[in-house]
């Protein structure tokens, strides 16, 4: 199979691995992308949280919660910043999030298609469309999520709308401080990206794809090692990459003394409250969406002599 310079573009953006390498690792897999980003992970040339791609769309998250009950977080993307920052286009991101914290629709389809709050002759789908003819850029609903709790829920907004968090927590006990520990806790998932609030939720598939992964890069930084130092570094390198992607492991950012786990503990007991984390959702906008980069793509054709 021929292997494009758009490809290796793809590839790069997706891993963050060098050009060259990326093109090897197409060539290697005949240009299958999910392989090749297998290839580069094994080879230790691409990092796995680079997979969902390069964040690179403009647009706003916004999110709102309402008696600590019930929230709602959204992403709506746009062509530019300027017109992100614009009051017509904030506006609107504003009724967007009002609409989601009160519908019923599973899924962005469903979403779309119901009757639109402030004027239920039309649809969410065709305000978005109104709103692209009065903005004169095209614009996108691309997600939403919605939560309804028995405990409390939290929010969180960083850089303006660039990242956005709800935290959602079982908890016999809602007052002031028991919100500032779960905003607490919003602002790190903000800045150190979990995947997984605790390690319960980890798949056994998930476990056995990464040892693979860290079987294969051991072995190559260490072809001498017999295997049964590999098989314990394997198993202390899982256990750190758990500590990164799993919240309640994660070390507190605002007290390294403490894991998240165990912050939460604290403030808990503190308010003789029975609080424990149970869901949170982190939007980033424009993630795994791109731009077109044309002269990117023009030094990567001239560098594969294409």
């Amino acid at each position: 199979m021929a292997i494009t310079a758009g490809m290796v573009k793809e590839l790069r953006e997706m891993t963050g691995a060098g050009m060259m390498d990326c093109k090897k690792a197409l060539t290697e897999t005949n240009g299958d992308m999910d392989e090749a980003v297998e290839f580069l992970r094994k080879n230790g040339q691409a990092k796995a949280e680079k997979k969902a791609g390069r964040i690179a769309a403009e647009g706003v998250v916004k999110a709102i919660v309402k008696d600590d009950k019930v929230a709602a977080i959204v992403e709506v993307n746009s062509e530019t910043d300027f017109v992100a920052k614009n009051e017509e286009f904030q506006k609107f991101v504003d009724a967007v999030v009002n609409q989601a914290a009160n519908t019923d629709a599973a899924d962005i389809d469903a979403f779309l298609a119901e009757a639109w709050a402030e004027d239920t002759t039309k649809t969410v789908k065709d305000a978005l469309v109104a709103e692209v003819a009065v903005i004169g850029e095209n614009l996108n609903i691309r997600r939403f999520e919605k939560i309804v709790t028995d405990g409390c829920v939290v929010s969180y907004i960083h850089g303006g709308g660039r990242i956005g968090v709800l935290v959602e927590a079982d908890t016999d006990v809602v007052n002031d401080e028991i919100r500032t520990c779960l905003k607490n806790v919003a602002m790190q998932i903000a800045a150190m990206y979990p995947k997984y609030v605790s390690r319960s939720e980890v798949s056994q598939e998930y476990m056995d794809h990464e040892k693979e992964i860290l079987l294969a890069q051991a072995k190559l930084e260490n072809p001498e090692k017999p295997e049964n130092i590999i098989e314990k570094m394997i198993i202390g390198r899982l256990n750190k990459e758990l500590k990164e992607v799993c919240l309640l492991d994660q070390v507190y950012v605002q007290d390294s003394d403490l894991t998240v786990a165990k912050y939460v503990e604290k403030v808990g007991k503190e308010n003789n409250a029975n609080l424990a984390v149970k869901k949170f959702v982190r939007f980033e906008t424009g993630e795994g969406l791109e731009k077109k980069q044309e002269d990117f793509a023009a030094e990567v054709a001239a560098q594969m002599g294409q």
